[in-house]
């Protein structure tokens, strides 16, 4: 993997900060010689952020001040005397040309990131889905660890282009996955597969390996279960040992067809939900996915012990599993036990979180009204929360500096009502997804004038292209 790694990683990560667009960038480099660790976002014409009530907070005219990857301060353009210069390594002017918008990083709940390399590998006509899904699957079982590598860089980067910082990994192998993380600078819940009949090797002891070594990586090592129904009872028993010996998020998919429902029934003897709950899995550190087919009572343990669904519209209706009941979470009072997600390249192509916001509305119209406001906390702050972050997802003090960078003088804004700025956020949603122009995650900038400061990413499009035509030619023999 490591050939593959330096043949798409760039050597200086702040080239990019003044030598794109001859003159035009907005950096200010004060200080060289090392990684910038105090920055300026000056004059941003809006901050676009949750507040601390679950509130759009939206403020005009602020500049951030940001140190060692955390926001330090936030205060009025105007007010030049809460900086001492003589201490900042950067400067970005987000108020020349028009301006700059910015928000918090996305926070993307559920993803299968080396799935990128099988991009194209569904047609989704309907009378071939399920011969599609079958070769999908053929396909999958002949990537190996570069394909693996390459496939979640190529998700990771794309997922970035849309602003996303923070996504929860599930898949069945944790070490690409990490190295993908650790190029990217990608926030990643890695959760491994306890079960997988992909990668046999895979039991709750073998996650478990990585769970105590979770200090020396950069990715968040996490459980997965692909269907509960494929874990024995005694597998599911040691699951539950091991989220609470070791206080470890698990996520799994649960109530995503009839058919795995029934096989639930038939294997464990109830629900998903309640079978987790009967093992106390049931709490803060579950996170199911899709959820299309939870009972009230399902729900009702969802919301009162505080677990966490991600809804997936697209992806549900792409495969053609169901409508998640939204108007079941209004009713019972529990909206804020969700979180959005794309699934995998599979079932989005286009790895975004406005535009999965923007399904999520039109989906659920006519029986429910999903505000722009909530759409925007699930893909931000209450996104993050969920996944059991307590300083990431918004732009606040203290938090850590996860922020994407989007040009005001954009058909995704332009135009919108100065009276009620709250207009930005509706018309980012429904214009359905823009690639920012910048991303700093942690402080440090991933994306800066459009270009990725890390990767190389044309270099990376040959190679994905590559991988992709050499497992169509394994799979011939």
């Amino acid at each position: 993997m490591s050939d593959t790694f330096a043949k798409v990683q760039l050597k200086d990560p702040y080239a990019n900060l003044t030598a794109k667009y001859k003159g035009r960038s907005r950096y200010s480099v004060l200080k060289t010689g090392k990684p910038p660790e105090v920055i300026l976002i000056h004059g941003c014409p809006f901050i676009i952020s949750m507040g601390v009530r679950d509130h759009l907070d939206i403020r005009a005219k602020m500049s951030v001040l940001i140190r060692r990857g955390v926001i330090e301060d936030i205060f009025p353009a105007s007010d030049r005397s809460k900086v001492d210069m003589n201490t900042v390594d950067v400067i970005y002017d987000a108020e020349q040309r028009g301006g700059i918008v910015i928000t918090p990083g996305f926070v993307n709940a559920h993803a299968h990131p080396p799935m990128y390399l099988l991009r194209s590998a569904l047609a989704f006509e309907e009378e071939h889905l399920s011969a599609s899904l079958r070769h999908m699957a053929l396909l999958e079982q002949q990537m190996d660890d570069d394909d693996f590598f390459l496939g979640t860089l190529g998700d990771f980067t794309e997922e970035q282009r849309w602003g996303i910082s923070t996504v929860l990994s599930h898949y069945g192998v944790f070490d690409p996955i990490e190295k993908a993380a650790a190029a990217t600078k990608e926030r990643v819940i890695n959760a491994l597969s306890a079960v997988s009949n992909s990668h046999p090797k895979n039991t709750p002891e073998y996650v478990e390996g990585y769970i105590k070594q979770r200090k020396q990586y950069v990715s968040e090592p996490a459980i997965a279960l692909h269907y509960l129904y494929k874990a024995s009872p005694e597998v599911v028993k040691r699951v539950a040992s091991l989220v609470k010996k070791h206080k470890v998020r698990l996520t799994l998919h649960a109530a995503e067809t009839p058919d795995s429902v029934a096989r639930c029934h038939t294997v464990h003897g109830d629900s998903e939900v309640k079978v987790l709950d009967r093992y106390g899995l049931v709490g803060p550190l579950l996170t199911i996915s899709h959820g299309i087919y939870l009972t009230p009572e399902d729900v009702k343990i969802i919301r009162d012990k505080k677990a966490s669904v991600v809804h997936l519209p697209t992806s549900n209706l792409l495969h053609r599993s169901g409508t998640f009941n939204y108007p079941l979470f209004e009713e019972l009072n529990a909206t804020d036990r969700i979180a959005l997600g794309t699934d995998s390249i599979i079932s989005k192509n286009r790895l975004d979180l406005l535009s999965e916001a923007l399904q999520a509305k039109t989906l659920h119209q006519e029986m429910s009204n999903v505000g722009y406001d909530a759409l925007f906390n699930m893909i931000t702050w209450q996104g993050a929360r969920l996944l059991g972050f307590k300083d990431v997802g918004r732009i606040a003090l203290g938090f850590k500096a996860d922020i994407a960078f989007w040009k005001l003088k954009d058909r995704g804004f332009m135009p919108f009502d100065e009276e009620d700025p709250s207009t930005l956020v509706s018309n980012m949603i429904t214009h359905g997804g823009h690639n920012i122009r910048d991303l700093m995650i942690h402080g440090q900038f991933v994306i800066s004038n459009r270009y990725h400061n890390l990767i190389d990413e044309s270099a990376l499009l040959e190679k994905l292209h590559e991988s992709h035509k050499r497992l169509r030619e394994r799979m011939k023999k």
